[in-house]
């Protein structure tokens, strides 16, 4: 009787277990053996996982929460000149860091880490300005960010928000249009043309400020980039991809969170002027 047929299939003709010569050197108990095993975790087959993000993300943020203390430190009781100056020099490497890491294809952890060092330095440098100006602030910002993380999580998690093309593609167009308007509001703040300290975010309609009504819509753009950060990382983890971008999912969380952070912040700020 002729034996048993090799496949075709390279990655199986080539394992000695599937070409059936091997086959009869494993006992029964050889075999219930093996499929008793359990099944290969996430970090032993150097693939993506919740927990490696979870892990990154934290590691993210004390190196963010050390550099923003120093800075926070050198800016009391009062802002500093070099207090000051950590906090500008932060937010412009860190401007430069958060777009290079954000088109880089593939990610580098000390690009990443550097990130949120430079980072640290401007949230806790303008975190102490504010927290002089208005006490209490700086709790009330940071349990306002962690209540929409948590509820948008909530809401991902038990499939009731989800990433769709048409919501994306308005997101798009709305956060280019929110960009363009902060970029106006910069201009015309730097340049003295509008006085006010909040520059047309100082504006009011009806004795309301129109700065908290752009600030909620800001949140509400923050907040549905939290749910593509959470797309991202739930694709990457179910198609098993490389381990190292882990690195990617908590970068962009990171970032998402640290905008949603300074956005709740101005609208406190606004809102209890």
């Amino acid at each position: 009787m002729a034996g048993p047929a090799s496949s075709s299939n390279p990655a199986f003709s080539r394992n000695p277990v599937f070409n059936g010569k091997e086959v009869q050197n494993i006992s029964a108990e050889g075999l219930q053996t093996m499929f008793d095993k359990p099944a290969a975790t996430p970090s032993q087959t150097d693939r993506m996982s919740y927990d490696g993000v979870i892990l990154k993300t934290a590691g993210m943020f004390v190196v963010l929460l050390v550099t923003a203390t120093v800075s926070f430190l050198t800016n009391q009781p009062q802002p500093t000149a070099l207090g000051m100056g950590l906090t500008f020099g932060g937010a412009i490497i860190g401007l430069v860091l958060g777009l290079v890491n954000a088109f880089k294809r593939e990610p580098s952890v000390p690009l990443i880490m550097l990130y949120a060092a430079f980072q640290g330095l401007f949230i806790g440098g303008i975190s102490s300005v504010f927290e002089s100006q208005w006490s209490g602030i700086i709790v009330q910002a940071v349990l306002a960010t962690l209540a929409v993380f948590g509820v948008t999580l909530a809401l991902f998690a038990s499939g009731k928000i989800r990433a769709s093309k048409r919501a994306t593609k308005v997101f798009l167009i709305a956060i280019i249009g929110y960009g363009l308007f902060s970029l106006l509001n910069f201009v015309l703040m730097i340049t003295g043309v509008v006085d006010d300290p909040w520059g047309l975010r100082g504006a009011t309609i009806g004795g309301f400020p129109i700065g908290i009504v752009i600030g909620l819509f800001a949140v509400l753009l923050a907040a549905y980039s939290l749910v593509l950060d959470f797309d991202s990382i739930q694709r990457g983890v179910k198609s098993g991809a490389p381990r190292k971008y882990e690195w990617s999912g908590a970068f962009g969380l990171v970032l998402t969170l640290i905008w949603l952070y300074l956005e709740l912040l101005r609208i406190i700020a606004i809102f209890r002027n």
